[in-house]
C-alpha cells in the first residue's frame, strides 16, 4: 500500500509531505485547490510521461518520492528480473532537473522510466471518471475475467507456448513457399555449384597460381638474373668471394701490428660462409628454373579458369568466389532435403499446437468457472446502487483461431431495464450507468486483484443521495481487502472514510500554493457540513455531518 508521498517543486506544490493509512481514505477540497495535482504527482513518480511545465520554479529540481509497503511474494519476480534489491519498504523516486533531464530510482538504484512504470502499474490502479469507457474495451473485459479467475501464471505459460507456435507456423510457411519455387531456379543454382565444385578451388590457390604463372612467363629473364648473381658472387675473377679472400689476407697481416684486428677476421669468415650459402642457393635456383611450355600451359589454363569464374560471379577477389560456392552449397542442400525439413517442422508444429490447445482449454475452463459468481456479485452491487432491474452477464464464446490470450472471446452484456435482454455494454450503457458498472466490477475484482492500492478520482460524478451513500459503503467494504483512496465531492462518501484529507490553496504568499492536511474529527465534521450546505455552516449541517460520520 501507499504509505507516504513527498512532493517538491511540482505545479502549485512548493513542498508537501503526506502519510496514508490502510483501508478507505477520502480526499476533498474546492475545485481548483489541487486535488488533480496530487494525482499528477503520483502518476509522475509511477512512471507516467513528464513535462517540463510541471516545475513550479524552473531553476530548481522537481522531486516526487512515494513509499510503499509491499508483499515480497507478489513482487519477487520483478525485482529478480531487473536485478534489484528487494525491501518490504519500497521507495520510488523521480526527479526532473532544471535542464529538463528526468531521472528515476527504485530503492535508490537508478532505473529507466519504463521500469518505473512497469512496477508502478503493479502498485497502484488510478481510476478516473473517464476510465469507465474502458469497460467497453474487449481486452480490458478479458483482463477483468482473468484476474477474477486467477489466470495470471497460466496465461504466462500459454503465451510462451503461443509465441513458439507463431514462430513455428512462420517457419513452416517459409519452407512450403521455398518448396513451391520454380524448379528451374534450383537447377540453375545446382549448375552453378557443379561448375565451382568441379573447379576444385583451394584456399590460397589464386595467389600461388599467379606467382607461378609470372615465374614461368619470365623464366629466361629469371635464369639470366640468377646467372649474373652467381657470377658476381663467385664465378668471375673479381667476384665478391675472391675479393673477400684478399681482404682476409690483408687483415691477417694487419693483425701483427693491431691485435684487435682478430675480431674482424672472425666476422669476415662468418660473412664468407653466408655468401657461399647464398651462392649455392642461387645456383640451385638457376638449375631448377627452366622454361617448360607444358607447365606454362597448365598454369595459364588454371589461372584463366579462376579469372573466368570470378568474372561470371561478379566478384573482385578470390575469397568472395569461395564464399559464393559455400552459399550455393547451402541453398542447393536446403532445397535437396526440403521435404524432410517440412515433415520435421510439421511434427513440431502439431505437438506445439496440441500443447497450446490444452492450455487454451485450461484458461477457458477457469474463465467459465468464475463467470457465474462474478456476474452474480456485480449484479447485486448494481442493485445496491439503485439499479434494481440491472442484469450483468459475461458472454464467453470460442474463436476459431488462437490469439495471445487463448481462444475465448469475452463480452460484457448489460441491461438496466426490466424485461430487456442484456446486450453488448458498448451499445446499451449510458455514461452514468458505466460509472456505476465500473465501480461494481472494480469492487468484485478487488477480491482477487493483486494491485494493493486503488484510487478513485471523482468516480461519483453524476450521483447523489442514497446512491452516493451506497457508493461510500462499497468503497468502505473494498477497504477491508486493499487500500482505497477516493477523491470526492460528495459528503456521503467522505463520511464513510477511515481518514479524511483536505486539499486547499494557501494564498498568504505572492503565489498560490496547493496544500493538504489530515483532518481531525472536529475539522472533518466542519468540512462535511460545508459540503452539505454549500459552504454555509449551520447547526443543522453540523448535526447532519455528525450523523453521517457516525453511520
Amino acid at each position: 500500500m501507499l504509505k507516504h508521498l513527498a512532493i517538491g517543486n511540482y505545479a502549485l506544490i512548493d513542498s508537501l509531505s503526506i502519510s496514508f493509512d490502510d483501508g478507505f481514505s477520502a480526499i476533498t477540497g474546492e475545485t481548483g485547490a489541487g486535488k488533480s495535482i496530487l494525482l499528477g504527482a503520483l502518476g509522475f513518480v509511477l512512471g507516467e510521461r513528464s513535462d517540463s511545465s510541471i516545475m513550479l520554479d524552473e531553476s530548481k529540481k522537481c522531486t516526487v518520492e512515494a513509499t510503499f509497503v509491499v508483499d515480497n511474494e507478489r513482487f519477487k519476480s520483478f525485482f529478480e528480473e531487473n536485478d534489484l534489491d528487494f525491501d518490504e519498504e519500497l521507495i520510488l523516486r523521480r526527479e526532473l532537473t532544471p535542464t529538463k533531464k528526468s531521472r528515476a530510482f527504485i530503492n535508490d538504484t537508478p532505473v529507466t522510466a519504463q521500469q518505473l512504470k512497469e512496477l508502478g502499474n503493479q502498485l497502484v490502479d488510478i481510476h478516473s471518471q473517464h476510465d469507465s469507457l474502458l469497460l467497453t474495451n474487449a481486452d480490458f473485459q478479458l483482463k477483468i475475467v482473468d484476474d477474477a479467475a486467477d489466470n495470471t501464471l497460466l496465461l504466462l505459460d500459454y503465451q510462451q507456448v503461443y509465441h513458439k507456435f507463431v514462430s513455428l507456423r512462420n517457419e513452416l510457411k517459409s519452407l512450403r513457399e521455398m518448396s513451391q519455387k520454380n524448379v528451374a531456379e534450383n537447377d540453375f543454382l545446382a549448375f552453378q555449384l557443379d561448375e565451382l565444385v568441379k573447379a576444385d578451388l583451394q584456399d590460397g590457390e589464386y595467389e600461388e597460381v599467379s606467382q607461378r604463372l609470372e615465374l614461368l612467363e619470365n623464366a629466361e629473364e629469371v635464369k639470366t638474373l640468377l646467372a649474373q648473381s652467381t657470377n658476381l658472387l663467385q664465378d668471375s675473377e673479381i667476384s665478391i668471394l675472391n675479393q673477400l679472400n684478399e681482404l682476409k689476407s690483408t687483415v691477417e697481416r694487419l693483425r701483427r701490428y693491431i691485435p684487435e684486428a682478430e675480431q674482424y677476421l672472425e666476422r669476415l669468415e662468418s660473412t664468407k660462409i653466408e655468401l657461399k650459402d647464398i651462392a649455392q642457393d642461387l645456383d640451385s635456383l638457376q638449375d631448377s628454373t627452366q622454361f617448360d611450355a607444358e607447365s606454362l600451359s597448365e598454369i595459364q589454363e588454371r589461372f584463366d579458369l579462376i579469372q573466368r569464374l570470378m568474372l561470371k560471379h561478379h566478384v573482385q577477389n578470390y575469397e568472395d568466389l569461395l564464399r559464393i560456392r559455400e552459399e550455393l552449397q547451402q541453398k542447393v542442400g536446403a532445397f535437396a532435403n526440403i521435404d524432410e525439413q517440412i515433415a520435421k517442422k510439421e511434427q513440431e508444429f502439431k505437438e506445439c499446437e496440441k500443447e497450446l490447445a490444452q492450455l487454451a482449454d485450461n484458461l477457458s475452463v477457469k474463465r467459465k468457472k468464475v463467470k457465474v459468481s462474478f456476474e452474480k456479485s456485480v449484479t447485486e452491487i448494481l442493485k445496491q446502487l439503485k439499479m434494481p432491474h440491472a442484469v450483468f452477464e459475461i458472454a464467453i464464446s470460442d474463436n476459431t483461431e488462437f490469439s495471445e490470450t487463448g481462444k475465448d472471446k469475452v463480452r460484457f452484456m448489460f441491461s438496466a431495464n426490466k424485461g430487456v435482454k442484456p446486450d453488448d455494454m458498448s451499445r446499451v450503457a449510458s455514461g452514468g450507468e458505466l460509472s456505476r458498472l465500473m465501480l461494481a466490477i472494480k469492487a468484485v475484482a478487488a477480491e482477487s486483484n493483486y494491485i494493493p492500492t486503488l484510487i478513485f478520482d471523482e468516480i461519483d460524478t453524476g450521483v447523489s443521495g442514497e446512491v452516493a451513500s451506497k457508493l461510500g459503503d462499497i468503497m468502505q467494504k473494498m477497504g477491508e481487502s486493499l487500500q482505497i483512496i477516493s477523491i470526492t465531492h460528495l459528503p456521503q462518501i467522505a463520511s464513510k472514510a477511515k481518514n479524511h484529507f483536505f486539499v486547499y490553496k494557501d494564498e498568504s504568499e505572492q503565489k498560490s500554493r496547493s496544500c493538504i492536511r489530515l483532518l481531525s474529527h472536529d475539522e472533518r465534521v466542519t468540512e462535511i457540513a460545508k459540503m452539505l450546505s454549500n459552504d454555509k455552516i449551520t447547526p443543522e449541517a453540523i448535526r447532519a455531518a455528525e450523523v453521517l460520520i457516525k453511520s
